[in-house]
């Protein structure tokens, strides 16, 4: 399943939602292929992706992913922050801590992008497509959904289009 087309100022891009062994792959591919940085796409499209990826995902990950985005719905956390908090699924990576965040990052879109703690540099974004469990997915869109972070950009995208 794809969502897109999207320009980032350089390319057209388009962003799928893949099976790969061990779980799926959130990735942009524009014309050459495989692009090799954090997908950014339109936080309303990540339910249509979502939804559309049935076709290419075991039942059970499919409804855990359809799942997480009905969970949180309705429950948005107040934030005393500048915007929303990013949703989050903490993990590790060897010795190092982990987190597959989906963050809004502009009018109406959202980056989904693993972050890893290294020590004395602090939280580094990994540029490369994430590919997670489907249960890693599903749990950073239903905490993207309880704090707002996918609701508010995709409510910023809305109104930037009238």
């Amino acid at each position: 399943m794809s969502a897109g087309p999207y320009d980032d100022g350089e390319r057209s891009y388009e962003v799928r939602l893949e099976r790969v062994p061990g779980g799926i792959r959130l990735a942009e591919w524009d014309g050459s292929g495989l692009r090799r940085r954090a997908p950014v796409l339109a936080a309303a499209d990540v339910s249509q992706l979502v939804e559309g990826a049935a076709d290419v995902l075991d039942a059970p990950d499919a409804v855990r992913l359809v799942g997480a985005l009905e969970t949180g719905a309705g429950e948005v956390a107040e934030g005393g922050g500048p915007g929303p908090a990013p949703g989050v699924s903490p993990g590790s990576s060897g010795d190092f801590k982990e987190e597959l965040r989906v963050e809004p990052v502009g009018e109406g879109l959202v980056r989904i992008a693993r972050w890893v703690l290294r020590p004395g540099s602090g939280w580094n974004l990994q540029e490369a497509p994430p590919m997670l469990p489907a249960a890693r997915y599903a749990e950073a869109l239903a905490d993207a959904t309880r704090t707002g972070a996918l609701t508010a950009a995709s409510d910023a995208g809305d109104a930037a289009r009238l």
